[in-house]
């Protein structure tokens, strides 16, 4: 069956909508197709917020406990005078309190000026300056145990930060005043922190 003009021309309305409908069907196809792109997308970029804000709340809760920790651990130290300037003259009244408990037979110390310290650890000093002040103690004492009391009641009972490096030990053949036996000589030093924000 053949079609004519005269037989298309009947249909052409027909045909025109048929043409009109695939068009618009196309369209919305389209239309839904990038709508639903732009959807997915927006979500993506809303899930991607929501987590970024998840992980600044996780994080700022965890800064929260630390700084719970850190500040009694600061506290801690500025009460024990660590963190500050130096207690020269709080070690040497010490000294004196440990020398009337005759805990030792004598004992004699040199402090020497303080001055920076530099570390040679990787992570650095944060925000504080290390300074040093060597001392360097020579005792008498009858026994070896004498100079373990003696160090324990400095850390016990002066406020600040001893840092003992070494102790060498020499008995002796004569007597020493009070019979004492061991000649002792040790080395170290008082550790003060001091922050660089309270410098400026």
């Amino acid at each position: 069956m053949k079609l004519s003009s005269s037989d298309l021309l009947p249909m052409r309305w027909s045909l025109l909508s048929v043409c009109a409908s695939v068009l618009l069907s196309s369209a919305m196809l389209y239309g839904s197709s990038r709508y639903e792109a732009r959807v997915q997308q927006e979500h993506l970029s809303a899930q991607s917020l929501m987590n970024d804000a998840r992980s600044r709340l996780a994080a700022a809760r965890q800064d929260q406990q630390n700084m719970s920790v850190y500040s009694a651990e600061y506290g801690a130290l500025e009460q024990r005078k660590i963190i500050g300037d130096e207690q020269r003259l709080d070690w040497l009244e010490g000294l004196d309190k440990l020398r009337s408990r005759n805990l030792v037979s004598d004992f004699r110390y040199t402090i020497a000026p303080q001055k920076n310290h530099v570390t040679t650890a990787a992570s650095g000093n944060g925000d504080f300056d290390i300074h040093y002040s060597e001392m360097k103690l020579q005792f008498d004492l009858l026994h070896e145990a004498q100079l373990l009391d003696f160090f324990a009641a400095l850390h016990n009972q002066i406020s600040g930060r001893y840092q003992l490096e070494g102790c060498t030990l020499q008995r002796v053949a004569g007597p020493l005043p009070d019979s004492a036996q061991i000649k002792a000589e040790c080395t170290g030093g008082w550790i003060t922190l001091k922050n660089r924000d309270s410098t400026q």
